[in-house]
């Protein structure tokens, strides 16, 4: 809020180019004294007052409170409008052009709230589009102390928003890191919709880095917090990562009963985008524990694809849709669709997740032996090994390097399946 030093010298300036004195400008409502305390910043006037001021000096309340006119800040607010439905809809690269440019403006400094969501939409926007870097460097720039305290709402949002790209980026400990210090910040305040869904990408971290007891624990504290909120975004995150960390334990049975329970709920309602992440998640499990249903899943896949397009997700949401639907096809013994899949999800995750990028070239090697292209599938499980030591060990690149295992026995190459064999075992801590 800008200082009431500010209001009052804007208010002077205003009240002498209209030629009236101060009692002129209190009467009626107001008196001369009241309105040479306001001036002298000796007194900040209500809203109320300021209504009736802001009429008497024909300007704006606007004006009177940032010294910008009222159709400047219109004009802002309709430019972070559009850039956010751009975002909305899918159109990545518009939405970050035109959140930039909202920043651009000469007068967003004047405008800290409204400057603040043109920052975190921004960030949201460089995440669409598979700019980690730049979204983590936006989000740390928003979140510091420097630029003063954010709401509650923003400050758990940008640490979602943050977490979700460390996580992403494959810097899990660094991801846990923010969501575990603003959740003992704001716990004290109680749970919160926003919380639990910041708490659900911590459990995610927890189970990335293979800390299931810690996992555990955390998914039964979330699951008994949803249970009392109510609320169907604090139900959807609790189950849906609770879901996640019974399939990584076995409980295929418990996993899919937690997924259809969040699925059931995000079906109805929701953001579109989180939405079709979930209904990817639904169905990247239904492909693990029932394969059979392959064909069943790679038409929901493809309607989540076209979901997907048409939403804020990004090109990392996009990029594991087609690596399902290339694991589907492989399911289906399709060896060219799954190629064709497997290829679109190495293009689309680029550089920007390597466990991703891994499994993608393996799905590439089971799909090129079928159609025995020997040469091909060992150059994909040498991409998919090249990916993996990048990577910090843990249980996903165990299971990735068991997958590479699989096709090097498959080839025939014994000594290359034993190699992977003993690299998931590394991985896995064993």
């Amino acid at each position: 809020m800008p200082s009431q030093d500010m209001i009052g010298k804007r208010i002077r300036e205003a009240r002498l180019r209209a030629g009236l004195s101060q009692s002129q400008l209190a009467h009626p409502e107001l008196s001369d004294s009241y309105i040479s305390l306001i001036e002298s910043g000796g007194r900040t006037p209500t809203a109320n007052v300021l209504q009736i001021i802001a009429s008497k000096l024909d300007c704006s309340v606007e004006y009177l409170i940032h010294g910008i006119p009222a159709e400047q800040i219109q004009h802002i607010e309709t430019n972070l409008n559009l850039a956010r439905s751009a975002l909305e809809n899918g159109a990545r690269r518009e939405a970050k052009r035109r959140f930039a440019e909202v920043l651009s403006d000469a007068n967003i400094e004047r405008l800290p709230d409204l400057r603040r969501q043109g920052e975190y939409g921004l960030a949201l926007a460089a995440e669409a589009c598979g700019d980690l870097d730049e979204a983590i460097d936006i989000l740390m720039r928003l979140r510091s102390e420097d630029v003063g305290p954010l709401p509650d709402e923003m400050r758990i949002a940008s640490a979602l928003a943050l977490t979700r790209c460390y996580r992403d980026q494959g810097n899990t400990q660094a991801a846990i890191n923010v969501a575990e210090h603003e959740i003992s910040r704001m716990l004290e305040k109680g749970w919160t919709d926003h919380l639990i869904e910041l708490g659900a990408t911590l459990l995610s971290c927890h189970i990335t880095q293979g800390d299931l007891l810690r996992a555990q624990h955390y998914s039964t504290e979330l699951l008994s917090a949803a249970d009392k909120l109510r609320t169907p975004r604090s139900i959807v995150a609790a189950h849906w990562n609770a879901a996640i960390l019974a399939e990584m334990t076995g409980d295929y049975e418990k996993a899919l009963a937690f997924i259809e329970r969040a699925w059931s709920v995000q079906a109805a309602e929701g953001e579109p985008r989180n939405r079709a992440r979930l209904h990817t998640e639904y169905v990247a499990l239904r492909l693990r524990v029932r394969p059979h249903e392959a064909a069943a899943c790679r038409e929901d896949l493809l309607q989540i694809e076209d979901e997907l397009r048409k939403t804020s997700a990004s090109v990392l949401d996009l990029a594991y849709c087609q690596l399902l639907l290339a694991r589907a096809e492989v399911e289906l013994g399709h060896g060219e669709q799954a190629v064709e899949y497997g290829l679109k999800a190495v293009e689309l995750n680029g550089e920007t997740n390597s466990e991703l990028q891994a499994e993608a070239q393996v799905l590439l090697a089971q799909a090129y032996v079928m159609l025995d292209r020997a040469e091909d599938a060992a150059a994909a499980l040498q991409a998919a090994a090249e990916a993996l030591a990048k990577e910090q060990p843990n249980r996903g690149t165990a299971e990735i390097w068991l997958m590479v295992a699989s096709v090097y026995q498959a080839m025939g190459d014994q000594e290359g399946s034993r190699a992977a064999y003993q690299r998931a075992m590394e991985c896995g801590g064993v």
